[in-house]
C-alpha cells in the first residue's frame, strides 16, 4: 500500500469498474423502460371513471413514494430470494420511479388543450383511438425532458443495488477497495465514471427542454 495516490490501483481496477458499469447501465436502461411504461399505465388508470381502479392505484403509488428505495430493494430481495438479484433491482427501480413518472405523465396529459378532447368527442372517436392518436403523442412529447432527468436520477441511485449483491460499479469498487486497501483511488475513479456518463446526458436534456419550449 502506498502513502500517496496509487495510480497502479487505478489502472488495475478500471476493467472491474467498467464491467460493473455495464451492469449499472443495463439496470438504468431497463429500469427506465419499466418506469416509463408503468408510469404511463398508472397515469391513464388514474383517470379511470371507476373508484375501484383509481383508489387502489392511488394507494399503491403513495405507498411506493412514502418508502425509501433501499427498504423496497431489501424487502423485495427477501420476498423473492430465488430470483436473480439484478432482475429484482431492475423491477424495484422501475416500480419506484413509475410512482414519480406517473405524475409527470399526468401533468403532460393535463397539458393537452381541452379543445383536443372536445374535437375527439365531436368526431365520435372511441376512447382508445383518442388516447392513441391524439392525447398520448402530445403528452409524451411534453414529458420527455422530465423522463430523461428521472433516468439520470435512477442512474445515480443504482449503487443501492449493491445492497442486494448486484455486481454494479460501486459493488465492484467496494470489493476491490477492501481487497487492496485502495478505497480512495477506486472510488475516485468510480465517481469520475459516473460524472463522465451523467453530465453529457444532463446537458442533452437541457437542450431538449429548450427545443421543446419548456
Amino acid at each position: 500500500m502506498n502513502d500517496g495516490f496509487d495510480w497502479d490501483a487505478v489502472g488495475e481496477s478500471l476493467p472491474l469498474l467498467l464491467e460493473g458499469f455495464r451492469v449499472t447501465l443495463l439496470a438504468t436502461v431497463l429500469g427506465t423502460l419499466v418506469a416509463a411504461v408503468l408510469g404511463l399505465a398508472v397515469a391513464v388508470a388514474g383517470r379511470a371513471p371507476s373508484k375501484f381502479v383509481t383508489v387502489p392505484v392511488r394507494v399503491v403509488t403513495e405507498f411506493v413514494r412514502s418508502t425509501p428505495l433501499l427498504v423496497q430493494l431489501v424487502g423485495a430481495a427477501a420476498l423473492f430470494n430465488t430470483v436473480e438479484p439484478l432482475y429484482i433491482g431492475i423491477t424495484v427501480l422501475g416500480i419506484h420511479y413509475a410512482a414519480y413518472t406517473s405524475e409527470v405523465y399526468r401533468a403532460g396529459i393535463d397539458g393537452v388543450p381541452k379543445g383536443q378532447w372536445e374535437a375527439c368527442r365531436a368526431l365520435s372517436l372511441p376512447p382508445r383511438r383518442t388516447w392513441q392518436a391524439v392525447i398520448l403523442p402530445q403528452a409524451v412529447r411534453n414529458v420527455l425532458p422530465a423522463l430523461g432527468n428521472y433516468a439520470i436520477s435512477m442512474f445515480k441511485e443504482t449503487p443501492f443495488l449493491a445492497v442486494i449483491t448486484v455486481q454494479e460499479m460501486v459493488f465492484e469498487a467496494r470489493k476491490y477497495g477492501a481487497e487492496q486497501f485502495a478505497y480512495t483511488e477506486v472510488f475516485t475513479l468510480a465517481g469520475l465514471i459516473f460524472l463522465v456518463a451523467s453530465y453529457p446526458t444532463s446537458l442533452l436534456m437541457r437542450k431538449l427542454e429548450k427545443r421543446l419550449g419548456h
